[in-house]
This record gives C-alpha cells, structure tokens and sequence, in this order.
C-alpha cells in the first residue's frame, strides 16, 4: 500500500512529512486551492529525498505551464484533476508518471475511464464535489467493485484515522494506494505531523501483516 500525503505547501512542514517516509508527496498546482502553492520556495521540492515522488497537481491547465512547473520543480509525477483529455494525458506519459483524478459518486460511469488505459500510470479516485479534491468527504467504496481494469489506483477523498480500518478491509486488485490530505491538517495545506505517524502506523502494519500472509 502506497501512501501519499497531499496539499503541501509550508516548508518547514514539507521536511517534517518527508522525515516520515511517504511514498508520494503532492504539492497543489491550482490557483484556486487554499493549498496552492504560491511563494514555495523552488529547492524546497527539488531537494527532497530521491525515494519521495514529488507530485504536481494540476485542474485544467495548460501543457506549457505544466512542463514549466515540472522542470521547475523536478516533479516526477503529475497528476491532472480537471477534463483532461487521455490525449493530453499521454502527452507527459514520456517525461514524468501521469495520474488522473475523477470525482466519484453512485452514479459514475467507469466506461468512461476506458479511454485512458495506456494512456496514464494511474488513476486516482476521490469525492465528486462541485470543486477539485480537498472535500473531506468519502463516497460508497462499495462502488469500486465496479472498477474492472487494469490499471492501479489510489484512494482518495475524506480519508482519515477514523475509517483507515474500513479502508484496509477494500479488497481489489488495483487497489495500490492512500492519499491523505485533508483530515490530516491542522489548517489548509499544513499536516498534523502526529495524525500522519497514527496513519502511517496503521497502514505500514496492514503492509506487513500482508506480507507475512504472503
């Protein structure tokens, strides 16, 4: 189980996350977010370990802008949450590992998703809000049995200490990782270094316990 910790933008909590040893850290590359990045230092995200995916999220953007953020940064990842076409998806696939949000509810179409095999790593599934992520809210994980390709995805959308047991119990074949973002702060775009290391614990133990299944 991955785990990746999003909506970074203090720098001092930046490091304090990283010493955590997450697989994915995803800095908000959105205007309209309170977790945009705004005024972060450049070497902040470029001098985190090798080990830690750096992530750029992005709504809607424009590719030149996105390329501009990935060598600024040094992203590795970038994931897009917006109406980004698998065209343009696959456009990155040869720079950096491409995710792709949807928003989730009962009456999703995972047809839709069809289109974008081959053309991202990943697919991440949160909350359908009015807005991009950052909800705090969960949606029916029983709806993810209806998920039938092959391709991984991470967990998102109002994830925290409270239903992390629930979450180890969803047994699907693509279930690959956690994002933990806001139920995990103690304001906008700053972690609560404690809740994190709670987190951490029960999802590493789920990992082990696995392991020794295995």
């Amino acid at each position: 189980m991955k785990i990746k910790v999003c909506g970074l933008k203090d720098p001092e909590n930046i490091n304090a996350v990283a010493a955590l040893g997450p697989d994915y850290v995803g800095f908000i590359c959105y205007s309209l977010s309170p977790r945009f990045i705004t005024g972060l230092p450049v070497d902040i995200a470029a001098s985190l370990p090798s080990n830690i995916q750096k992530t750029g999220v992005f709504v809607n953007e424009s590719a030149e802008t996105i390329q501009s953020l990935i060598d600024t940064y040094r992203f590795d990842v970038i994931q897009l949450h917006g109406d980004e076409s698998p065209e343009f998806s696959n456009s990155f696939k040869n720079k950096v590992s491409v995710f792709k949000a949807f928003g989730l509810d009962e009456n999703f179409d995972f047809e839709q998703l069809n289109n974008y095999v081959n053309n991202v790593d990943y697919f991440l599934f949160d909350t359908k809000t009015k807005g991009y992520g950052g909800s705090g809210k969960t949606f029916d994980w029983a709806i993810l049995d209806n998920y039938k390709l092959n391709v991984p995805f991470f967990l998102s959308g109002g994830i925290s200490l409270d239903n992390l047991e629930e979450i180890k119990k969803i047994n699907h074949p693509q279930f690959y990782g956690v994002d933990l973002n806001s139920r995990f702060e103690t304001e906008p775009g700053v972690k609560d270094i404690e809740k994190l290391k709670q987190a951490f614990d029960i999802i590493k133990k789920q990992h082990i316990t696995d392991e020794v299944r295995s």
